[in-house]
């Protein structure tokens, strides 16, 4: 056998040698992965309505004039009972028994309202959404889904 041939099968040893080690590890790398970066969801924070236009009068209507959008950016419908919205400060709203469609959102007001399949209201007197706020909304079991920041924090990561 020639020099050649033996370097030859030498060499495509070698390379399917690390193609199966690449194989093996791939799995084991892309499931290490998925935990570092967390789970992902159809639901998010759409847009946010945080300092309502005209005066900050605290009448029903300017609070109600606040807002932030939560957003199902799937094909198919999400039961949001459960979920939470938040800010920084802590002030919360828990979602009853609200189905929301496919690529469809919700408005979550500040003030006191009739809640319809397309906005719902917290009943608060006070604002919440600050000139500089974090909005942070969590699953059933208290996982964040999403969170949205304005001034001067000013990033939306999910």
């Amino acid at each position: 056998m020639s020099a050649s041939r033996i370097t030859r099968r030498v060499v495509a040893t070698a390379l399917a040698s690390g193609a199966l080690l690449a194989a093996a590890a791939l799995p084991a790398t892309a499931a290490g992965h998925d935990r570092h970066h967390g789970f992902r969801s159809a639901v998010v924070i759409g847009q946010v309505q945080y300092d309502s236009p005209g005066r900050d009068d605290r009448s029903n209507r300017s609070l109600n004039a606040e807002w932030v959008e939560v957003r199902n950016t799937g094909r198919h419908a999400v039961n949001l009972r459960g979920y939470t919205l938040s800010d920084r400060d802590g002030n919360r709203f828990r979602f009853d028994n609200l189905r929301l469609n496919g690529r469809s959102s919700v408005r979550v007001h500040t003030g006191i309202g009739r809640d319809t399949r397309t906005d719902v209201y917290q009943d608060r007197r006070n604002y919440v959404w600050d000139n500089r706020d974090t909005a942070t909304l969590r699953n059933d079991r208290g996982r964040v889904i999403d969170t949205k920041s304005w001034g001067r924090f000013g990033h939306h990561r999910r």
